[in-house]
């Protein structure tokens, strides 16, 4: 059984004469196939001749078009290097007039037939190179290469660029190629001699593609897409040319990139190259800047091929012009640049592929990526057409009537239809597209409020680091009108204006973030609630200004995920990654964005302070984890494998309880069990005890060393058995014992809030099984809150509260209620680390009535909501007449209280209330202990 050609449309002949004609020449036809022929060859000059010259193989090919495709391929694979020319050109005129037909019946879709063409494109290459390169071989020309190097091309990579690397190689095209060597294959001294065949082979393969003899020719090359094409040779080395594109590449050569792809040669040399290229292609942050560079290039292009002005069918560019097939792949991947980086899953190289990832993430509009869809298999289906004609390499509609007949005809339609539906298309596809490039002026004309701001403070704008680049300043020129407008509808427009002064003042640089506005203007509004609200906030963002980028991502204002989900995102992204530093400074930028989603999420009312708490105390946690395993590898790299089970983290504190604030430091304790391992093995082995001290020093340098991103966060290792006089990392064993037989009544205090956050499963069910037995064992009543008598008046005797909005340090405020709870959990054995969970352990071991114990809790919840907003607000102890109206608005929204009088007051009572009756507590105790 075979599978013949179906044709689901026909085209109409030109010249009906000339299409019998041909017809005439072919038998065993069907009715169908003949009418195809006919109309094909009477419209069509170029394919009427391919038909003439194929009429023996064509019918058959028909009846099974597929296998004839194979069958070509298969046979220009085999061919001997003397038959390479006219097979090879045999082979095109096959596989050109297969597809043709193919085509023009709408047997197969756009993707089959581009994906043919490429196909053949890339095995053409790589059929001529490896026959230049074996000659070399032979000839003793590539130092140090055999035989057994020629079927990867000794090192040779030929990367397929624009449509050939996306598959999308259209009817007559030519191909973009650029072609490198893989250096590291010969030896340094033979380099320049290797360098020389290679260019000689390229040059070569070249000419056997692309010129034309009796037979035609295979495909015309275009080199000219390598590094500095004007100076440089055909084929560079691998390392030059990545070089390149580090220190001087371009927008447009990113661009081009997004399509290059590996085609023929040393295949895998080639794939390395490109993944070297990854940085370079893909930014880490959204690359608004790309979106001008883009434009600027379609200018020049509408300049130099003279494709502007007012839409006319005949001559018009399919390609370059108005609405044409560039504008789509323009606007497609410059959308890829922009948020690529972010998302690998966008790193397609298809143009129709590009625009449905695009839209499944939301970067475009669905009905926009389905039209332009539409429009763009439309376009490609009138370019080859065109092409088909007279196999001529031109994108342009013919400028007579009969020319745009002959199209019309191989499209079996009018050439009234023909030119109605393309002025349609081109004039949608101007339209969704130059709306991306250049959205008009938008900005630049919105209405601002009359508001005499402080000419002054805008005057020492230009000065600032971010605004002293030219590009920079045209940018903000552009937005200057729509931040002034918003800041004027703000509660205070001058206060709000100083905000933003010291927001732009400490700003690194501003062409991203300004192109980021500029395509995104509603994220100025949460600037200005920003900077009118938080200083802390503004102050990390004009330091961290990529985190906006995480708001453009769609999920930015969406329910919390948790931190199983947080690590999985973590822990994929690193495991990417295979530089160690590069996993690091990636772990920072992803913190610091969900830093500031949880910052922002609060600051707008989204959570409130209780779950922000557990939020960044999740992330925190999240991040531990993640990177634990990578300082572990990186580490085992140098001295070997964590002798025994290796280590666990056991977060103390606040991280311990499951809630911290945005300003907090993290208190750990990492404890290792080496079993009966004295050594570890590896290149340089480490006595066990010293091997888990520098593991540990490499895990708090992991987290909180200032890297190119900042650092993670702070460590405090100061809650380890013995503090800091003891060794920084602790065993099971010593860990078991110092805790039955050494530790402080503080020290146990401190256990019940500790908790596994990151290491091995096994050690961490260990030391959670001890941690609930041990807590569980009774305790001396008095004697405890004796000790704690003592740990609370050193407490109070270290710190005083600094005013009335300190909602930590002094009696009856944070820190007071948590040892509190503490002392409740350790007397009646709980398990539990919250701090309401211990103030119920104080009412079970008789210390609090529950009335009282309720009491401590709301004073609880009203400290940490305070201590929450003031490091949202500022990063330190607020002052109430110095945060601003904004600051102010959010400090009572968040706290419940419609006056910042009323919480004052509400705090005052409450450090009262609090502290009376956690003092009634502790000198029962004492009492109790002296008698």
């Amino acid at each position: 059984m075979t599978d013949v050609l179906a044709i689901t449309r026909l085209p109409r002949a030109f010249d009906p004469a000339l299409g019998h004609e041909t017809r005439a020449l072919l038998h065993d036809l069907s009715p169908e196939h003949g009418e195809l022929i006919a109309g094909t060859a009477g419209s069509s000059p170029y394919l009427k001749g391919l038909i003439e010259h194929e009429k023996t193989w064509l019918p058959q090919a028909l009846q099974n078009p597929d296998q004839a495709l194979d069958d070509v391929m298969a046979a220009a694979r085999a061919l001997p290097p003397d038959q390479l020319k006219p097979g090879l050109r045999k082979a095109k005129r096959r596989m050109a007039l297969l597809t043709a037909l193919a085509d023009i019946a709408g047997a197969w879709p756009l993707e089959k037939v581009t994906s043919a063409l490429t196909d053949f494109g890339a095995l053409a290459a790589d059929v001529a190179a490896k026959a230049e390169i074996a000659a070399l071989v032979r000839r003793g020309k590539l130092p140090g290469m055999t035989e057994d190097d020629v079927q990867s091309a000794a090192g040779m990579v030929i990367l397929a660029m624009g449509k050939m690397g996306a598959h999308e190689l259209n009817y007559s095209s030519d191909i973009d190629l650029i072609v490198l060597f893989d250096e590291t294959r010969f030896d340094p001294d033979d380099f320049y001699e290797a360098r020389q065949g290679m260019v000689r082979a390229t040059r070569n393969f070249c000419a056997t593609l692309s010129e034309k003899t009796a037979d035609g020719y295979v495909f015309r090359t275009d080199l000219r897409l390598r590094p500095d094409p004007a100076v440089t040779p055909v084929c560079m080395a691998m390392e030059a040319a990545e070089r390149y594109y580090e220190s001087l590449g371009r927008t447009w050569e990113r661009a081009a990139y997004i399509k290059a792809r590996a085609c023929a040669g040393d295949i895998a040399a080639g794939e390395r190259f490109l993944d070297s290229l990854r940085p370079f292609v893909w930014r880490r942050h959204l690359d608004f800047a790309a979106i001008q560079d883009a434009h600027d290039m379609r200018l020049r292009i509408r300049e130099n091929k003279g494709t502007g002005g007012a839409l006319s069918i005949p001559g018009h560019d399919m390609k370059l012009g108005q609405g044409g097939i560039r504008e789509i792949e323009f606007f497609t991947q410059t959308r890829q640049l922009i948020a690529g980086g972010r998302d690998p899953d966008l790193r397609v190289h298809g143009t129709v592929q590009g625009l449905a990832a695009l839209a499944s993430k939301e970067w475009v509009p669905k009905d926009v990526a389905d039209k332009l869809t539409d429009h763009y298999r439309f376009h490609r289906e009138v370019e080859h057409r065109i092409q088909m004609v007279h196999d001529a390499q031109t994108h342009k509609v013919p400028q007579s009537p009969d020319g745009i007949e002959r199209v019309a005809c191989l499209m079996g339609i009018s050439s009234a239809e023909l030119a109605s539906d393309l002025t349609r298309r081109l004039t949608e596809v101007h339209e969704l597209t130059e709306g991306f490039f250049a959205p008009g002026q938008s900005a630049a004309t919105a209405p601002v409020q009359e508001v005499a701001f402080d000419k002054n403070v805008m005057a020492r704008w230009t000065t600032y680091p971010a605004l002293r680049s030219q590009r920079g300043r045209r940018i903000f020129e552009r937005l200057k009108p729509e931040l002034l407008s918003r800041l004027a509808k703000s509660a205070q427009p001058e206060e709000a204006l100083l905000a933003l002064d010291g927001f732009l003042a400490g700003l690194p640089a501003g062409v991203q973030l300004f192109s980021l506005f500029e395509a995104n203007p509603q994220l100025i509004d949460l600037l200005i609630d920003i900077v009118g609200t938080s200083h802390a906030l503004a102050t990390h963002l004009s330091r961290n200004a990529a985190v906006f980028d995480a708001v453009i991502g769609g999920s930015f204002f969406a329910d919390w995920p948790g931190q199983a989900a947080l690590q999985a995102e973590l822990a994929g992204a690193l495991a990417e990654e295979t530089d160690y530093e590069t996993q690091l400074d990636f772990a920072r930028r992803w913190c610091k964005e969900w830093h500031f989603r949880i910052g922002v999420h609060h600051l707008r009312g989204l959570i409130g302070g209780a779950q922000a708490g557990q939020h960044y105390a999740e992330l925190a946690q999240a991040v531990i984890a993640a990177i634990l395993p990578h300082v572990a590898d990186s580490f085992a790299q140098k001295h070997g494998p964590a002798p025994g089970r290796g280590a666990a983290v056991l977060g103390m504190g606040s991280i311990g309880a499951g809630r911290i604030n945005s300003q907090s430091d993290l208190d750990m304790i990492v404890i290792y069990d080496p079993l009966d391992q004295d050594m570890s093995e590896g290149p340089r082995p480490l006595a066990t005890r010293t091997y888990y001290a520098r593991f540990t020093q490499s895990l708090i340098t992991a987290l909180s060393a200032p890297m190119s991103q900042g650092r993670l966060y702070e460590v405090d290792m100061r809650l380890r058995p013995s503090g800091n006089q003891g060794p920084v990392a602790t065993s099971w064993v010593s860990f078991t014992s110092y805790q039955q037989k050494d530790a402080w009544v503080w020290e146990h205090l401190a256990l019940t809030r500790a908790h596994v956050v990151a290491g091995d499963a096994g050690l961490a069910e260990d030391i959670e099984t001890f941690r609930t037995d041990f807590l569980s064992c009774p305790r001396d009543r008095d004697q405890v809150l004796h000790e704690v008598a003592a740990m609370r008046a050193r407490l109070a005797a270290a710190k005083s509260p600094a005013g009335i909005w300190d909602a930590k340090n002094g009696p009856g405020r944070l820190m007071d209620i948590e040892l509190m709870a503490e002392t409740g959990a350790l007397l009646s054995g709980s398990p539990q680390r919250d701090v309401h969970a211990g103030l119920d352990g104080a009412v079970a071991a008789g210390l609090l009535d529950v009335a009282q114990a309720q009491t401590l809790k709301d004073s609880y919840d009203l400290c940490w909501s305070v201590q929450c907003a003031a490091r949202l607000l500022s990063g330190k102890v607020i002052e109430a007449d110095k945060i601003g109206e904004g600051g102010t608005a959010f400090l009572c929204r968040a706290t419940g209280f419609d006056q910042v009088e009323q919480l004052k007051s509400a705090l005052q009572d409450s450090y009262i209330t609090a502290a009376d009756l956690i003092g009634s507590v502790i000198k029962e105790g004492e009492d109790g202990a002296q008698q």
